[in-house]
Order: structure tokens, then C-alpha cells, then sequence
């Protein structure tokens, strides 16, 4: 898939982060991730990230993170794209794009960088280095100590073709909104706050009518409606869902940090799906946490 492609699957449908799948002792498990992907797909994500941030990427080692894509890839090959996570220092980054590139992703989301706060120069200097080291599409993801001003991104955009992606995990509306207007068309544009469910009506007004949904590795089928409900703007259905599912989800979500990911995967256990443990320094739900949800997820009914 050429970057103008991949543009054009970024802009529109669901999309979302698959859960990486890890055995008892923590290992990545290929045969349960192969899996996973085959009872997601039906569903009809426009394309999944495999290794993504709700994937663990920032827990995989060198040495797990080919074998992830490519399993991905094989496994969704010619059904739904496959845009890989990298991220993390900037060669590092670079060595997950062009491993990603050669196990036949369609792109790479590149995720924040590590640890240390950069300037704008030297973000956009991390930028260009992976965005020149592939021929593939690149979509940056704005988030934590990665946030790109509408300069940068202009200047990124003129020298980097392949960079035809951008994701909003900051959730400034006023720099979003800066951005879209200052890019326009230029790049195709993803919501991807946090439960981005949430947020979405807001990101549709600011022209961003798509977004990454994690919810979805659980509960497919009412991800999906949600989204519909959006894409149709009926609010009605919208704010029904919020109040009874979603708001309720954020309560449990945000007792601890890091359980953005960790909920994520007590849901996929419930509904019979599990991917096995979180990887340190995440934590596992609590008992009453984990009885919460299953209560939550027992009144949407069969997914």
C-alpha cells in the first residue's frame, strides 16, 4: 500500500489497537494473537495497528517486535491493513519502521519517543529520520512528550511526502484545531484520546470524524454501533451509550495509571478472549474492578 492509500484508509471507518497476546509466564503468544485477529476482523475495522499502544509496544523487546507484525500481517493479509507501532528512541524507532516495512505493513504509526523532552527542532528532526528511513506511509501520533506545533508540521510535511497521518492523543482542542485548519488536506487525521469513544463528537466538529477505538478488542459489536452512531450524528444513541457504559468504564479506567491498557485486557478475558497478563510496570484490575466490569459488559448483551 502506497502512502496516498494508506491516507485514504485513515479516512474513514473504525479503527483500532489489537491487544498483544502474552502466556502465563509473559511470553508473546503467536497462535492467541493470530487468533484474536481472525474473531476481530469480521467485525469491520478499516485497519488495525498491530503493536500499538494498547498492544504493549512499549513493553516488546527487539527481538518480539518483527514476529508480532509479521504474524499480523500473514494473518490479515489482503482483509485489513496492518499499520505497525515504532516508536521510542529514534533508531530504535527507525529499526521497527523498516522491519515493519519488510514484514508487509501497510505503514507505521510512530509513537512518542523516549523519556526526555525535546524541542521542536529535534522532534521534527526524530520525525524525518524514520519518516526517510521507509518508503511506506508514516502517521505521527501527538501525545505525552511528542507534540508537534503547526510550523513543524508544515515544515515536516514539505520535506517528508510519506508523512500523510496524524493522531491526537493531547487532546488541545485549540491545537487541533490550528493544525487542521493550517494542513487541511494534506493529511488524513485520527482521533485517539484515551477511550476516544468519548471525545469523538467533539473531534468530528473539528473535521476529525475518525478515530482508534479500544473497546473494540472487547466489545466489537457495540464499538462498531458506536461509531455509527457518530458517523450519523445521532446523538441520542450516542449519549445513551456514554451514560451507560462508557462513563461508568472511565470511572474504573482512571483509578489507576496505566489501566487504560490493563482494563483493556480484563474485558478480553471476560468475554472469553484472553490475552493473557499485562506486562510490568502495568497492573492487573482488582478483584471488585474486574466484577464491575463484567457487570458493565453483561448489559450490552451478546457481542
Amino acid at each position: 500500500m502506497d502512502p496516498q492509500q494508506l491516507k485514504a484508509v485513515m479516512g474513514s471507518g473504525l479503527l483500532s489497537f489489537p491487544l498483544t497476546d502474552f502466556d502465563a509466564n509473559g511470553d508473546f503468544h503467536e497462535a492467541g494473537y493470530r487468533q484474536r485477529l481472525e474473531w476481530l476482523m469480521p467485525y469491520g475495522p478499516s485497519a488495525l495497528f498491530a503493536a500499538g499502544g494498547t498492544g504493549e509496544f512499549f513493553s516488546l523487546t527487539g527481538h518480539e517486535y518483527p514476529q508480532i507484525i509479521k504474524a499480523a500481517v500473514d494473518t490479515c493479509k489482503g482483509k485489513v491493513p496492518i499499520i505497525a507501532g515504532a516508536g521510542g528512541p529514534t533508531r530504535f524507532a527507525i529499526e521497527c519502521a523498516q522491519a515493519a516495512e519488510k514484514a508487509g505493513a501497510d505503514g507505521v504509526l510512530l509513537l512518542p519517543h523516549y523519556l526526555t523532552e525535546a524541542g521542536q527542532e529535534g522532534l521534527a528532526a526524530h520525525v524525518e529520520q524514520v519518516c526517510k528511513s521507509v518508503k511506506f506511509g508514516v502517521i505521527v501520533y501527538n501525545r505525552a512528550n511528542s507534540r508537534l506545533t503547526p510550523d513543524t508540521l508544515e515544515k515536516l510535511a514539505e520535506r517528508c511526502p510519506n508523512l500523510i497521518g496524524f493522531k491526537d492523543g493531547v487532546g488541545d482542542i485549540e491545537l487541533m484545531s490550528a493544525i487542521h485548519l493550517r494542513m487541511g488536506e494534506r493529511f488524513s487525521y485520527l482521533g485517539g484520546l484515551p477511550t476516544a469513544e468519548v471525545y469523538a463528537a467533539a473531534y468530528k466538529a473539528l473535521g476529525t470524524p475518525v478515530y482508534s477505538s479500544a473497546v473494540f478488542n472487547f466489545i466489537p459489536k457495540t464499538a462498531m454501533a458506536f461509531y455509527e452512531a457518530v458517523a450519523k450524528d445521532d446523538t441520542a444513541l450516542q449519549h445513551r451509550m456514554l451514560k451507560d457504559f462508557f462513563m461508568p468504564y472511565l470511572e474504573l479506567r482512571n483509578r489507576e495509571p496505566g489501566y487504560a491498557v490493563s482494563i483493556v485486557k480484563a474485558g478480553a478475558t471476560l468475554v472469553g478472549h484472553s490475552a493473557g497478563p499485562v506486562r510490568a510496570p502495568l497492573s492487573e484490575l482488582k478483584p471488585a474492578e474486574v466484577q464491575a466490569l463484567g457487570e458493565l459488559i453483561e448489559k450490552l448483551g451478546p457481542q
